[in-house]
């Protein structure tokens, strides 16, 4: 079991940038895979970050390329999550995630980050961004 807690959220000023912080603890060295989601109110839950914490290989929708940057903490047990020039439509749950290793083809073209991949996630942490 891989206990998750995120840490991070609140409220951003359109334009600007917030760090969202994840903290694994239990069993988390046997997952090597580690991605953020995000759900805002009445969508699905999209994954919008992942990263193989043993390649380092990381993987963005193109939706959100350029402005998120998941990242490995100092501390092996941490993950970040990097949100530059935050629009009104950032507004949203931000949940971490975590399973013992990343789906095939995380470099392929057609390769989609899905919650189904993941056994593992934190409560949730809440991001606002106002005009």
């Amino acid at each position: 079991q891989v206990q998750l807690v995120e840490s991070g959220g609140g409220s951003v000023q359109s334009g600007g940038s917030l760090k969202l912080s994840c903290v694994a603890s239990g069993e988390f060295q046997n997952s090597a895979c580690m991605a953020w989601f995000r759900q805002a109110p009445g969508k699905e839950r999209e994954g919008i970050a992942v990263i193989d914490t043993t390649t380092g290989a990381t993987y963005y929708p193109d939706h959100v390329k350029g402005r998120l940057t998941i990242s490995q903490g100092n501390a092996k047990n941490t993950v970040t999550l990097q949100v530059d020039k935050v629009k009104p439509e950032d507004t949203a749950t931000y949940y971490c995630a975590a399973e013992r290793s990343c789906r095939n083809g995380m470099g392929a073209p057609w390769f989609i980050l899905l919650a189904g991949d993941f056994s593992n996630w934190g409560r949730g942490t809440q991001v606002t961004v106002t005009s």
